[in-house]
């Protein structure tokens, strides 16, 4: 099996292209056609309205914490998922390694997930847009349903898992992309320091380079999602 650090490092080189907006139009136009049936469209609708009724239209620092604390609940359902179905598959190569790269997947995309969610909670902090009950509560207790919801959906039709992740992400990397342009100048005045993001392995110069990464992070999880539904299909 791959090692998992060397998916680590390619997705690392990935992010660090997209950088490079013709790059990031490039790599975004390759699954932007993406068709998304019925079901998860009518899902990720409801999505959007109660984010935005909750936390506003307006991207902002408490709105991404509470996103963040909901975005790893999807990869987290479908590794538990796929080694829920590889018991009864054990005996089937080709299912097994499709279920394996499934729960690579949901693994290494929940730990990216993770380090969004700890970073952007600190800088919603240091910035004075934290309230625990609105933003850590309340989407805790929306991953909970969230959870259930799509385990099912994914045991149901991981075709229509993915795609219906495919719309949450291709939702987030509009909502940084709106930020980044809005802020631009002003994230690139404010440095931080983040233990955790050393940790991970980044080490942005200011907020607007953090924050620039974290949408690259998501329009790869997009593309990788409707990668994975199209999959489904064959």
């Amino acid at each position: 099996m791959t090692d998992t650090k060397a998916h680590n490092s390619r997705h690392e080189e990935l992010i660090a292209s997209l950088a490079d907006p013709e790059v990031c139009a490039r790599y975004k136009a390759l699954h932007d056609g993406f068709r998304v049936s019925f079901l998860p469209r009518l899902l990720g609708g409801i999505l959007v309205f109660l984010g935005n009724t909750f936390f506003g239209k307006e991207p902002s620092y408490s709105k991404f914490k509470a996103i963040e604390v909901i975005a790893r609940i999807p990869y987290q359902s479908w590794e538990v998922a796929s080694y829920m179905i590889l018991t009864f598959f054990y005996m089937n190569e080709k299912k097994a390694i499709e279920l394996s790269r499934t729960s690579r997947f949901g693994r290494e995309a929940q730990d990216n997930e993770t380090m969004h969610v700890v970073v952007i909670s600190q800088l919603a902090k240091a910035h004075k847009q934290s309230n625990f009950i609105w933003h850590t509560l309340i989407p805790l207790l929306f991953s909970f349903f969230y959870f259930l919801s799509t385990l099912l959906l994914y045991l149901v039709s991981p075709r229509k898992a993915f795609e219906l992740n495919y719309l949450f992400e291709d939702h987030a990397f509009s909502q940084y992309s709106r930020f980044l342009e809005n802020n631009k100048e002003v994230l690139k005045q404010r440095t931080f320091q983040s233990d955790f993001l050393e940790y991970y392995g980044r080490y942005p110069r200011n907020e607007y380079d953090f924050f620039l990464s974290v949408a690259c992070d998501e329009i790869a999880h997009r593309n990788r999602s409707a990668i994975q539904a199209l999959e489904q299909g064959k």
